[in-house]
């Protein structure tokens, strides 16, 4: 007869290890490595995913592409590249209280009012507290069905038994299986679970989503093995005294990753933002220093936000640098370019950059406006409130060409900007340059023609 065995498993990364360590030597995190128990060899065997067994080629014409399913929340759409794809399996987290339970039943009841049949699976809250919410947010229908229920056969045997065309699970991390030691929310659960649900994904080809907890750095909690699972990662981001939330999509088989959906949370739940330019620039001053606009990219879609930078004396020995919105490593390769290349002195003076409204820049074409923002504030001189500029700095204080230029400068025009600075390498990227365009190849030349405007 076999006997148990027990191993230890990392619950960042999913590692496996015969004894305990101290650090996990594969993501290199302390302290994540815990016990698990394992049953025998066998006892879980499961069956494949796919339904046929010989290979198919991939020119059969008889495979054709999976159809979309609208969720009828246009951003939400465009982070999942157009839509639910049937027999996908979707991992969203975010931070406590940040809306995931209220965009998936918004979700859930988008599709019951059009006729389809949605199971939101509750291991968190009971049936009252559920319907509350639905009945708050006005989504109440008849196709959409709430199970209280954590236990894993108990969820399958329903999935299986009905016919939904959407399934959410609130939340991943209270589901457990009878059939393996460890409470709910353990490595072995949740990984274990996790798989379970891909298999009914795909066997039954139903979307499902799984409603992830965060932890303390900002990452889904359990193995990183569950990020790889899923086919696509949406994180709901957003600070919670502020009512901008932005629901991202870091990892999508089925379309574009980094894609944005920007939304408002109201008393009647999240409410859609169309058009994010405006919300970032409505309450953007005029007439002060340190403050620039950016036209940046968020997957396909292009957005102005307004970068503001402060630098003031300081009284330290070791000047404060506080940053907000971007790379803090990406400032100071700013502030020591700008020292070395432009010649202007920071290193007794206190730096604070943020990007306005909530939102997180890492592409390299914030470099210039964050570069601008610093300057403007150094020198007390504000900049033109018709400037947008955008653009990548080397280390030489070259202006290095980005993507997407016909995109940024088509949004800045749509706002009225009549000056926008970019790299000269990107001018042969554009049809007819106009007179409202202003390359640059120098950062000491982007600053004085920002000044001058």
């Amino acid at each position: 007869m076999s006997k148990n065995r027990s191993t230890f498993v990392c619950h960042e990364c999913g590692a496996k290890y015969m004894r305990w360590v101290g650090r996990c030597t594969d993501c290199g995190q302390w302290n994540t490595v815990l016990e698990a128990d394992t049953v025998a060899p066998g006892k879980h065997a499961r069956g494949g995913i796919s339904s046929s067994q010989i290979p198919i080629p991939i020119t059969d014409e008889t495979v054709v592409s999976p159809p979309r399913i609208s969720t009828h929340i246009a951003e939400c759409d465009r982070v999942l590249g157009g839509g639910i794809v049937e027999g996908s399996l979707t991992l969203i987290g975010g931070d406590p209280g940040i809306g995931k339970s209220t965009i998936m039943l918004q979700i859930s009841h988008g599709l019951a009012a059009s006729g389809k049949k949605a199971l939101y699976i509750s291991g968190e809250e009971s049936f009252n507290q559920t319907r509350l919410r639905a009945e708050r947010l006005g989504a109440l229908s008849d196709n959409l069905f709430l199970f209280t229920e954590t236990e894993l056969n108990a969820i399958k045997k329903q999935v299986k038994d009905a016919s939904y065309d959407l399934v959410v699970v609130d939340s991943i991390q209270s589901v457990y299986s009878s059939e393996l030691p460890g409470v709910p929310g353990s490595v072995s659960q949740v990984r274990d679970c996790a798989n379970e649900f891909l298999r009914l994904a795909k066997g039954k080809n139903v979307p499902i989503f799984l409603i992830g907890h965060v932890t303390k750095d900002g990452s889904i909690a359990g193995p990183r093995l569950l990020e790889h699972l899923v086919d696509t990662v949406l994180y709901f981001e957003g600070e919670g005294k502020q009512a901008l939330r932005i629901l991202r999509a870091v990892k999508n088989r089925f379309g574009s990753t980094n894609e944005i959906g920007v939304f408002e949370m109201t008393e009647a739940g999240l409410q859609e933002v169309p058009n994010p330019s405006a919300l970032f620039l409505n309450e953007r001053p005029r007439g002060v220093s340190g403050s620039i606009v950016l036209p940046t990219i968020e997957g396909t879609r292009p957005l102005l936000v307004e970068v503001q930078a402060l630098v003031s004396d300081s009284n330290l020995a070791s000047p404060r640098r506080t940053v907000t919105g971007v790379n803090p490593n990406r400032v100071s390769l700013i502030l020591a370019v700008l020292e070395k290349r432009a010649g202007l002195h920071f290193a007794d003076r206190d730096v604070f950059v943020n990007v306005a409204g909530g939102v997180r820049l890492d592409e390299p074409a914030a470099d210039l406006a964050i570069a601008l923002a610093l300057v403007s504030s150094f020198m007390e001189v504000p900049a033109s409130g018709q400037l947008a500029a955008f653009g990548e700095i080397g280390l030489s204080g070259e202006v290095r060409s980005v993507g997407f230029v016909r995109q940024r400068i088509a949004e800045a025009d749509k706002f009225g900007f009549t000056a926008c600075l970019l790299p000269k390498g990107n001018v042969s990227d554009l049809e007819c340059p106009t007179d409202t365009i202003f390359p640059v190849n120098k950062v000491s030349q982007a600053i004085n023609t920002a000044l001058e405007h």
